[in-house]
């Protein structure tokens, strides 16, 4: 097969309906499709791969941290940073000893390739998009093209993470999708019913209201009405819309009960960014490696950009800003920041999580995109959010430059793009293990700044090759 070709082939086999197509498209697709998956060195797999134990560690290490803050044994500026904007409901909830120990089980990074190897701009605890690289690289599987994970490196991952998990075999699991997370059951049923396919498990996908309660057990009632009892609830809904998702209460209920386990636990410290600038915090530096082991910890900061929480208190005149300056002088005041010109404004201000803003690029501000009077809104809006939604400040790290090869349906041929990449691999927790499953490369237009899922992006699963990136 030619490369247009294989691109035509990847257009019409690949499953319709893993993500909302705009009206008035054509086709199942609304992104740039690549002949081939995208290739990575193997240097910069086996990088990749030796990311997901660190990962766990990390979430390891600042559950632990956020439990002995909120106990008051280490600073309690940790826990209150990462409780700031939260109803007392949901921080209670975070804190229930039936939860202590757990972690999320499918942890997806976002990684910025960039000059000198890449830096992780977010870090996801509730991912969308596991099916969605699941039927991707599937499908160019079919072509005889091998991808990281192989045709089903995503459905068999993510099993072995429900029996880790249920601590059984084949557990019967529902994925409960929200209102609000609705763009992602297509890709979800896609994954649930492969995983059935493959006889790996009973997996299925349903609504809040398709929960059915009992004292006993959580079920989950189907079309026809028959009902089977649950091992594993996977909560693909966010925290900060917790309230509107119906029956909450009772699945809550029934995971505090251990008449279900619920992952990802209702833990939403970790969905905050604020995290990485917790890492990055020199008076708590001590307690991270202690925590994590001097070589995690070195790692880890070398892999989190610099981050800083947007707290709107004031600071006393002899105070300054740790790690950050403005001009060349530290900063005691953000406003300082305003006066800086747009080469200086290596930053990106975004809310930290626990809201509806912090997920899929949305309220993501770029500074040196911004005009001298957006900047400066930018700073103070993010301020004066800090009650109720807290924003940080980041370091902001631009991606090298690849050229990728597309379909262009207009022409039935293949043209190039200059464009920027962000991989986003999918590790899941099997107990003491971690698996990846796969590997998603989204490159954008090297004039976008913003690298996400776009109709003119590629989007491809990853796979190794000695001459990749």
């Amino acid at each position: 097969m030619t490369p247009a070709e294989r691109s035509r082939y990847v257009i019409e086999h690949l499953p319709p309906g893993l993500f909302r197509v705009p009206e008035g498209e054509d086709g199942a697709v609304a992104w740039r499709i690549a002949s081939e998956p995208f290739r990575l060195a193997p240097a910069t797999l086996a990088k990749i791969e030796a990311l997901g134990p660190d990962l766990v560690a990390f979430y390891r290490a600042l559950n632990g941290l956020y439990t002995r803050s909120a106990r008051g044994t280490i600073p309690a500026f940790l826990a209150e940073y990462l409780d700031q904007g939260k109803p007392e409901s949901i921080v209670k909830l975070a804190r229930q000893n039936r939860f202590r120990a757990d972690i999320p089980q499918v942890i997806r990074p976002d990684l910025i390739l960039t000059d000198g190897g890449f830096v992780a701009s977010e870090l996801d605890s509730v991912p969308g998009g596991m099916g969605f690289v699941g039927a991707m690289a599937h499908t160019y599987c079919e072509l005889g093209l091998d991808t990281v994970g192989d045709d089903d490196g995503m459905p068999r991952a993510f099993t072995a993470m429900l029996e880790a998990t249920a601590q059984k075999e084949r557990p019967c699991t529902a994925i409960v999708v929200s209102e609000e997370s609705s763009d992602y059951r297509g890709e979800l049923n896609w994954l649930a019913a492969r995983i059935r396919t493959l006889g790996l498990g009973d997996v299925f996908v349903c609504a809040p209201q398709d929960i059915v309660f009992t004292e006993e057990a959580l079920f989950i009632r189907h079309a026809d009405g028959k009902e089977d009892r649950l091992d594993v609830l996977y909560r693909n809904f966010e925290l900060f819309d917790l309230l509107n998702v119906p029956k909450q209460e009772l699945m809550l209920y029934a995971a505090r009960h251990n008449r279900v386990k619920m992952t990802p636990p209702p833990k939403p410290q970790f969905e905050e960014k604020s995290a990485f600038a917790l890492l990055h915090h020199p008076l708590l530096e001590a307690l991270w490696r202690k925590e994590l082991t001097d070589d995690v910890f070195t790692r880890l900061r070398a892999l989190f950009p610099q981050t800083w929480i947007l707290d709107s208190r004031p600071l006393p005149p002899q105070s300054a800003i740790m790690g950050l300056t403005a001009s060349g002088l530290p900063v005691n005041d953000w406003m300082q920041l305003e006066t800086l010109g747009k080469g200086e404004r290596d930053y990106v201000v975004k809310p930290s999580g626990f809201s509806e803003l912090a997920w899929g690029s949305r309220g993501v501000q770029i500074a040196n995109d911004l005009t001298r009077e957006d900047w400066k809104a930018a700073l103070t809006n993010g301020l004066a959010a800090f009650e109720k939604t807290p924003h940080i400040l980041q370091r902001f790290h631009k991606g090298r430059r690849v050229r990728v090869a597309y379909f262009d349906p207009a022409t039935e041929g293949m043209r190039e793009m200059d464009g920027r990449v962000r991989l986003t691999p999918y590790y899941f927790v099997t107990g003491d293990a971690v698996r990846l499953g796969g590997i998603l490369a989204t490159v954008a237009p090297a004039d976008k700044r913003l690298i996400h899922g776009m109709s003119d992006a590629i989007m491809a699963p990853c796979a190794i090759a000695e001459d990749g990136a």
